[in-house]
């Protein structure tokens, strides 16, 4: 059993494709496609289900891939120390972010960090929170942009808190309003994120506290569909304030919502004890040198 062949198995199992693996591997499919084959012959298990259209983990798969990622783990450490002080200035780093969020923060350190590290490539991922969430458990991305709550699975950095505001069409009754309450979405339709997202379940919630039902008339997840909808006259809305900064003020109007804990909170997150590779390990070294205390 090689190394490498490990890690061909976890690229397979990262994009449930052997040619996406070739390609990012820089080696032939026929050359994948082998050394799984080897490993299959080697541990007397099937590793992938294979048919036309996808490529997924066995039973058997999985363990494999847990361990798989401990050995390939060590070995890299291994290279690491040998490296010694040198810093790494080049690899891939694999975020999820969620499509309806503002992240203009995280741009700013997105541009700071490629100006440090130009030759480091950046791959985002447009997810819903809770698949990214479950991305990082299953190691299909380095680190994840969400709401962490359990310390036993995340490590996490705080970068972004953003109350909401309700969004509505400028001739809507409570545009005259200063600010907006669960109670006045009674008889209202709701355009709310879509079940992906922990808001959508915290805003039915409190909904349901203030004794109101509430009528959703859709859910989604793209921001761009849930303002067009708005100025459409379709329901209201809640975005995080940074977002409706952003909106055309004469199809759109914003007003805070009374509910301050109602916002969004957004972590850089990564999964505890999970290798990092080197490329992500830098980039958290970097902005805990540079913008957080830890």
């Amino acid at each position: 059993m090689e190394i490498r062949h490990l890690e061909y198995f976890m690229e397979v199992s990262r994009h449930k494709s052997f040619s996406k693996a070739a390609e990012v591997t820089h080696t032939s499919q026929p050359s994948i496609s082998k050394a799984i084959k080897d490993l299959e012959i080697e541990l007397g298990k099937t590793l992938f289900y294979r048919s036309t259209k996808y490529v997924e983990l066995t039973d058997a798969g999985e363990i494999i891939l847990e361990q798989a990622q401990q050995i390939v783990a060590s070995f890299r450490n291994i290279n690491a120390k040998l490296e010694g002080l040198t810093k790494l200035q080049t690899g891939k780093i694999h975020i999820g972010l969620p499509p309806i969020t503002a992240v203009t923060t995280f741009s700013h350190l997105l541009s700071a960090f490629k100006n440090e590290y130009p030759k480091i490539q950046i791959q985002l991922f447009e997810f819903g929170p809770k698949k990214i969430e479950a991305s990082l458990q299953e190691g299909l991305l380095d680190i994840g942009i969400f709401t962490p709550e359990d310390s036993n699975l995340f490590e996490w950095i705080w970068f972004e808190q953003d109350p909401l505001s309700v969004i509505m069409h400028p001739e809507h009754r409570l545009a005259q309003c200063s600010s907006i309450k669960y109670e006045d979405f009674y008889g209202e339709q709701l355009i709310l994120f879509n079940s992906d997202y922990k808001l959508h379940d915290i805003i039915i919630e409190g909904c349901k506290r203030a004794g109101v039902n509430p009528e959703i008339a859709f859910e989604t997840s793209q921001r761009e569909l849930m303002t067009q909808m708005v100025a459409a006259k379709l329901g209201l809305a809640l975005l995080p304030s940074k977002i409706c900064k952003e909106l055309n003020p004469q199809t759109i109007v914003s007003r805070p919502f009374s509910d301050s804990q109602l916002c969004l909170q957004l972590a850089l997150a990564w999964k505890r004890g999970r290798y990092l590779p080197h490329a992500a390990q830098e980039f958290l070294d970097f902005l805990k040198n540079n913008y957080f205390t830890i």
